[in-house]
Parts: structure tokens; sequence; C-alpha cells
């Protein structure tokens, strides 16, 4: 190991990882701060992949209890033991954080366990969780610390009845009752998870809506889809305190509008309103670093910070707080320290919901693209009319296209159905290249496929598929 380096990231998250083995492949002497005894950050650890492992595990218990038996296996009734479960998603979590310690030692990245404070720029303290401090020097440092849950005032969180996401993925049996604060992404992944366990699950939601930010038509029938699936909703509504016994939470519910009180009971609550950048012991506001309102830190083109030579990526900064915008960001962020010419389009960062049906969206919603003023033709394409999709048996949802009404160029897309998350990215790679929707449309897709799906809705944005 050196005290001396190029560049110095801390946080060993998507981003950070990521943003240090591009450093180190493009001759950058690199070193990565991380507090974690893995790593991989929220993403790896307790959020992204272990929660996928739970909702893959889930649907494959759903299967069993309700579908199977269309098809003609019959099956006695599955019983789902916690405790393998859990083990299982350790497992995997453990192999992938393992594989980027492997990556970091194959790229020759210093990976300095402990917590980093920016003392001065160009100086980095790191402190393990036992042993002596330490201080690099570097050139540049780049902040890729990710987020953390955003607290709800008046619920206390213990991560045993009222929890986060980090405790939602490490419950030791199945609630009998769980209450989701917060229709966002985290809240109904992992309401869809444990309600497809057993759990009642009922979702509190202070807007009118799920998902806000999601193309209202599109969130309108995934929301309908939630429901038959049994997930209750309580629309409007805003949770005001808690209490808690040994065996209960009772949550105090008001109407967003304003009104009368009332009581709403489960064993477990989750929090998951949303979530807000982490900077604990960073220093950066010794250091004067700006931040907005919202404490996003404040970059310019090149992930620069107003003090020169810090750098921030990620949850740190604007824009969408998932993992593979992080990604781009680093690789973006550290192409530019090496002098080479980069961009991330961020109107072409996917946007996708893990449940089942998965809902995946790229590009424009409707009302954003009424809202400019742009005219615009849709195609939409429902899979109930896909043959992949009727032999599957998994027929809910529908594909949606929205292209400019003058030159037909792509402008969205936004998909609820199975495998939605990997039939977007056909229309990311057609977006990047400033395609049409006639170019998905006269594009050969194989028989039979979920993505024919993708391609009817092409053709319908000019007023003729195929198969409805």
């Amino acid at each position: 190991m050196s005290d001396k380096y190029d560049l110095v990231v801390i946080g060993g998250g998507p981003g950070g990882y990521v943003a240090a083995i591009r450093a180190a492949q493009l001759g950058l002497k690199t070193a990565c701060v991380e507090k974690r005894e893995a790593l991989g950050g929220t993403c790896l650890n307790i959020g992204c992949i272990p929660s996928k492992a739970l909702l893959n595990a889930s649907e494959k218990y759903s299967e069993v209890e309700h579908h199977l038996g269309d098809f003609g296996i019959e099956v006695s009734a599955p019983k789902l033991n916690v405790k393998k479960l859990m083990e299982k998603k350790t497992e995997i979590v453990t192999g992938l954080t393992d594989g980027i310690g492997f990556l970091f030692k194959k790229n020759k990245v210093d990976w300095l366990q402990g917590t980093g404070k920016v003392t001065a720029p160009g100086k980095v303290e790191v402190t393990p969780a036992n042993g002596k401090k330490q201080t690099v020097e570097c050139d540049r440092i780049l902040i890729a610390t990710g987020s953390e849950p955003t607290p709800l005032p008046g619920v206390e969180v213990d991560e045993k009845q009222i929890v986060t996401s980090t405790g939602a993925l490490e419950l030791t049996k199945v609630p009998k009752h769980l209450i989701v604060i917060g229709g966002g992404v985290i809240g109904l992944e992992l309401g869809s998870v444990w309600k497809r366990f057993g759990a009642k699950v009922t979702v509190v939601e202070f807007l009118d809506r799920i998902v806000p930010t999601m193309d209202q038509d599109v969130g309108k029938r995934f929301k309908r889809t939630l429901e038959k699936q049994g997930i209750e909703f309580r629309m409007s509504t805003k949770v005001t305190g808690a209490k808690t016994t040994k065996t209960q939470v009772t949550l105090t519910l008001e109407p967003a509008a304003g009104g009368d009180a009332e009581e709403l009971k489960g064993d477990v609550v989750l929090v998951a309103i949303g979530r807000r950048p982490y900077f604990e012991s960073l220093g950066l506001d010794d250091l004067g670093v700006e931040r907005d309102k919202r404490g996003f830190i404040q970059v310019d083109e090149d992930y620069q910070t107003n003090v020169e030579g810090i750098f921030a990526i990620g949850d740190a900064i604007p824009g969408p707080m998932l993992a593979h915008k992080a990604e781009e960001d680093g690789v973006a962020a550290v192409e530019i320290m090496a002098g080479q010419s980069t961009h991330v389009d961020y109107n072409l960062v996917p946007n996708i919901i893990y449940t089942w049906p998965e809902v995946a969206s790229v590009g424009q919603t409707e009302e954003q693209l009424k809202e400019a003023g742009i005219e615009y033709r849709k195609g939409v394409f429902p899979f109930s009319a896909n043959s992949r999709a009727r032999a599957n048996a998994d027929t809910d949802g529908q594909v949606k296209i929205l292209a400019d009404k003058k030159t037909d160029r792509v402008l969205g897309a936004h998909i609820l159905g199975p495998d939605a998350g990997t039939l977007i990215h056909e229309i990311c790679a057609i977006m990047e290249f400033g395609g049409s929707a006639e170019d998905v449309a006269r594009t050969c897709h194989g028989h039979p496929t979920l993505s024919e799906a993708v391609k009817e809705a092409a053709l319908a944005v000019d007023g003729r598929p195929i198969h409805i």
C-alpha cells in the first residue's frame, strides 16, 4: 500500500467500486475507503441484491402455492424455512462482495477499510474499527458514500418491529400484518416479498398514487395488479405517530388533507418513504462543499464540487438514486479525470421495479410530454395478446411506446409485465442511437418471445399492430 494516490474513492458501493476499478484501468493509482467489512455498499449488502434474492424466492413460493396446478403439476402446499432462506440470501451476497475484493486485487486497487474523513483537499483520514488512524494523500478525492433511509418524525426505527429496508431483509419470521409506510419502489418490492410468504400487507401512502414519478396510466394499472395480489392500500394518508408493545405496533393515521385521526395495528412496520444522501463524519461542511436544500452535493459537468480536487457521484449528487446510475457516474467521472471525453444521458437511465409483474421505464412519460408541449403518438400492446405470455400463463400488463409525432423518434417507453426489466433495454439501445418506433417495428423479433410485445407496441404507434 502507498500513502500517496492519484485518486482516493470514499465509498465501496456500485458507484465507488466501479469508479475505482475504471480509474485503475486508466492507469491512476487508486485506493477505495470503505467502512463495512465487505465491499459493495448498500446495494450488495443490504439493498438491491438481497432484496432480489428474496423476491426470487417468494416468486417461486407463490408459483408453487398458486400456479403450478394450472399446468397439471400437483404438489403439496409449500412450507417456508425462513432460516434457510436467509442463509441462502447471505451466501449470494457474500459471493458477490468477495468477488469485488478479487476485482480490486486484479486491478491493483487498494482497499482501505475504515471510515473516511476529508480533512483537506488531497487528504483523507481513515479510521478503522480497530487500529490506528492513517492519513493518505492524493491528487483527487471522489465522494461515493451513497444514501440512507429517510427517517419519519414520530416513528422511531428499532429494526425489529419498526424497520427500514435493512430490517425488512432480516426478519426471522413472516409478519402477520406488515404495514408499509410509503408506496415507492422499496416498499412495494419488500411488501410483495412478505405478502407472497403469507403476511397481510397494507401500504400507507401520503400521495394519491403510488410511485409518483411513474407514467400515471401504468401506475394505475400497476396498483390494480398489486391489489389483485392481495396488497391493500391506504392512499392520501399520513402517519403521525407510532407506539409499540412487545408484539404490536400501533400507528396513528390522518388524512393527508386533514381530518380525524385513526389507528392501524400491525406486528411489523416498514418505513420506506425514500432515501437521503449519506455524509456522516465525512467533514464536507468544514471544507465548504456546497449542497442543495435536500442535502445533495452540487457538482459541475465534470462531477467536481466547488472545492477543487473533490468530486462526487451517485446518490450523493442530484439525479435518480439508482445503483446503475451511480456506476455510470463513476465511470464518467474518472474518465474525465484521465483526460477522456465522456457523457451520461440521464434521460436514458432505466427505472425498474422488481415486483411480479415487473415495471420498467425509460425516457419521458405522457405527463412530461404534455407538460413540455411535445406532440407525440403512442402504441400500446397487452401481454394478453402475446403468444409467449399466454404460454407462460403470465399475461398481466402491457408495453407502451411514445414517439415524436413528426419524426417518429422514440421518446419513452413504459412496460408493466413479465421480465419488463429485461425488455426495456431494447428501447434504451434504440433511444441511445436516436432510433424511431419504425426501427423497432422493422426489426425481426424471435417467436415466441415476450420481446414481440415490444415490436407490436412499436407497430401500434403507426396504427398497424398485427395481433390485436
